[in-house]
């Protein structure tokens, strides 16, 4: 890591699982905190508290305390569409619509992580001009807030990389309604499991993508009118 780093990026590494490698970069954060341009300037207070927690706390205690926020509360969830589909046949359609979005910005998917993973979602803003970040992340901040509200309501460490977030925003965050209840069993039940071994809502999504572009949506739309 180097002192140079984009403000995402920061905000992307301090949401991964700790692993050494992200333990022993904690000082190359800090000093690149304190290196961010005067707009920025924000983000350093914010964050120091989440820094100390992660420099005095022990690794496997850390690694716990990820695992019981991020992965076994789902209202914590680092899946964006998760706030807003659940696991919904429209979630898979919004998966494909943000791999095109990353796609038609040069951005290559690699390793197992889904594309509304917050950190990895964060790394694609970074490599964008901040005349196309501005936007997706005001699309995206109404699901970041959601779940920085709910992680503050917890006490999170984690919570502050949220409220940097909303206020690098250039939209304010609106309420998330609750997601729909119908899950990946129901899918299955409804569709079968597919040949390919791809989840049913993603095959989905796919066959309703190949019809043509769909935009990238972080929040349900409103109903109109007839």
């Amino acid at each position: 890591m180097t002192l140079a780093m984009h403000h995402y990026q920061i905000l992307s590494r301090l949401l991964l699982y700790p692993e050494p490698e992200l333990i022993a970069h904690l000082p190359q954060l800090d000093a690149a905190l304190a290196a961010m341009p005067e707009q920025h300037a924000l983000m350093t207070p914010l964050l120091r508290p989440l820094l100390a927690h992660l420099e005095s706390s022990s690794l496997i205690d850390l690694q716990q305390q990820y695992v019981a926020t991020f992965d076994r509360n789902p209202s914590h969830s680092l899946h964006l569409f998760e706030h807003i589909h659940g696991e919904s046949r429209d979630r898979g359609q919004a998966m494909v619509d943000l791999m095109e979005e990353y796609k038609r910005h040069g951005l290559q998917m690699v390793g197992d992580d889904l594309p509304d993973f917050v950190p990895l979602f964060l790394e694609f803003l970074a490599q964008l001009d901040e005349a196309v970040s501005a936007p997706l992340l005001g699309d995206a901040v109404h699901v970041l807030a959601h779940i920085g509200r709910k992680l503050t309501a917890n006490g999170s460490a984690y919570a502050p990389v949220f409220s940097v977030l909303e206020r690098l925003s250039p939209v304010a965050a609106e309420m998330l309604a609750e997601p729909p209840i119908r899950d990946m069993d129901e899918a299955l039940e409804t569709f079968g499991p597919g040949a390919d071994g791809v989840e049913p809502l993603l095959r989905q999504g796919q066959g309703q993508f190949a019809g043509g572009v769909h935009p990238v949506h972080f929040h349900p739309q409103p109903r109109r009118a007839a």
